[in-house]
């Protein structure tokens, strides 16, 4: 079962509680519909809980009505992303970092080492000063890998549970 995928389907999503009074439209209620046929084809619910299920989506008259029919479903859970992903995307984000800096060294030495050469040939080579900027950065990046990778971690957990969080309170 598809979750995110279930609430896109709304024009309103039904599991935020200043939601729940609007009128369900019969888009909502097939949307719910089609989700309880899915957890019986699953094998989550009899074919007596499905056709008791579906008769009150199709009663239903507000959103708030919708969200008892599967909240004992995995659908209703909010997605919450597995520790194995929330690393993978540290690390990606890790490699921009890296890619990040390795680019910003050599544009700047590009950039810096042509100006030095029109304007300055033979003279003091004054573009070491900020390439050795660029160089601590790239070698802060690489050397405190997993550092930057565990902070990255933290700060999509927080956003995770920010999102969680807004989504109970129905913000």
């Amino acid at each position: 079962m598809p979750g995110i995928e279930v609430w896109d389907q709304f024009d309103h999503d039904p599991r935020i509680p200043a939601n729940a009074a609007m009128r369900s439209s019969d888009r909502d209620r097939a949307v719910i519909e089609s989700v309880l046929a899915d957890a019986f084809a699953e094998g989550r619910i009899t074919r007596a809980e499905y056709d008791e299920r579906t008769d009150a989506a199709i009663a239903s008259r507000t959103l708030g009505d919708l969200m008892p029919l599967v909240e004992d479903l995995p659908v209703a859970r909010a997605p919450r992303s597995s520790v194995d992903d929330l690393h993978r995307q540290a690390v990606r984000k890790w490699e921009g970092d890296r890619r990040e800096a390795l680019l910003g060294l050599v544009g700047l030495s590009a950039l810096l080492w042509t100006i030095w050469a029109v304007t300055m040939w033979g003279e003091f080579p004054w573009p070491l000063f900020p390439m050795g900027f660029a160089l601590m950065n790239l070698v802060r990046v690489v050397a405190r890998k997993q550092d930057i990778i565990d902070e990255h971690v933290r700060e999509l957990e927080k956003k995770e549970r920010k999102e969680l969080k807004k989504r109970e309170d129905g913000i």
